[in-house]
């Protein structure tokens, strides 16, 4: 799984949704991440077709919604997911929140049915605890491969980051720019000033240098281009631990309350 991705949250004009993904996938991205509950599925497996980059070369993401996890739902709402991108198969299927109609004894086994029948590579969970995730791990045959959830500078996740290295999975980080919050903040600020690029590159940079995916979003073709220039900083140690020693936490998505906001 590439460690960069294009996020596609709330990116729900089809035009421009389609267009972002095209431009994302010519200018060098390799992972595209939708979901559902996004309701922009079409529109990225429309990009992806627009693209002059082969389906193989791209690694491609959606998860099931918390109305969907019974078992028969899963596959059927996997099924038009996979009519609604355009391809025979997703790299990667998530449990988009472990709630509502999310039972593991339940709904995992589904997942596991359609990873024997190909219409998925790899299982992923998304803003699961390390107990949810321990859960999924005893009930599915395949392995857990991922784990997304909110991870930036200011929510810097270092239990789900351990978490994820002890049991060998991928940490994945939605929201990877604080929605913004990250520009202008002096420590990530100063750091940018010095390397002359944004703070969002610090951002990505110093998730990569923790081990963390992160999937951005853009819709412009300037911030797709800037967000891929992380992937040419390095940070130093010292500037690793500066934005380590950020106090700030801010939280932009309540795990308590999320679901019910997106009814």
């Amino acid at each position: 799984m590439p460690m960069l991705g294009l996020g596609t949250w709330q990116n729900d004009d089809a035009d421009q949704c389609a267009e972002s993904v095209r431009k994302a996938l010519e200018a060098g991205y390799r992972h595209i991440d939708t979901a559902q509950a996004y309701d922009n599925e079409s529109a990225v497996g429309d990009g992806i077709a627009a693209a002059a980059v082969d389906r193989d070369d791209i690694f491609l993401a959606t998860k099931v919604w918390i109305s969907n996890l019974s078992h028969d739902d899963v596959i059927e709402t996997t099924e038009e997911s996979l009519d609604k991108l355009g391809v025979d198969s997703v790299d990667l299927l998530y449990v988009h929140w472990p709630a509502r109609e999310y039972e593991p004894e339940d709904t995992l086994p589904a997942f596991d049915e359609l990873v024997d029948r190909g219409l998925i590579d790899n299982v992923g969970v998304s803003n699961f605890e390390p107990h949810h995730v321990e859960t999924a791990m005893d009930v599915l045959d395949a392995p857990v491969f991922a784990n997304q959830v909110e991870a930036h500078p200011f929510l810097q996740q270092s239990e789900l980051r351990e978490h994820a290295a002890e049991h060998d999975y991928e940490l994945v980080a939605y929201s990877p720019l604080a929605r913004g919050e990250v520009f202008g903040h002096e420590v990530l600020e100063a750091i940018a000033d010095d390397h002359d690029v944004s703070e969002a590159q610090v951002s990505l940079a110093w998730l990569r240098e923790k081990g963390v995916t992160a999937i951005p979003k853009a819709t412009s073709e300037a911030h797709i281009t800037d967000n891929l220039a992380s992937l040419d900083l390095s940070l130093s140690d010292a500037e690793i631990d500066r934005i380590d020693g950020i106090e700030t936490v801010d939280r932009r998505i309540n795990p308590d309350f999320a679901p019910a906001a997106w009814e």
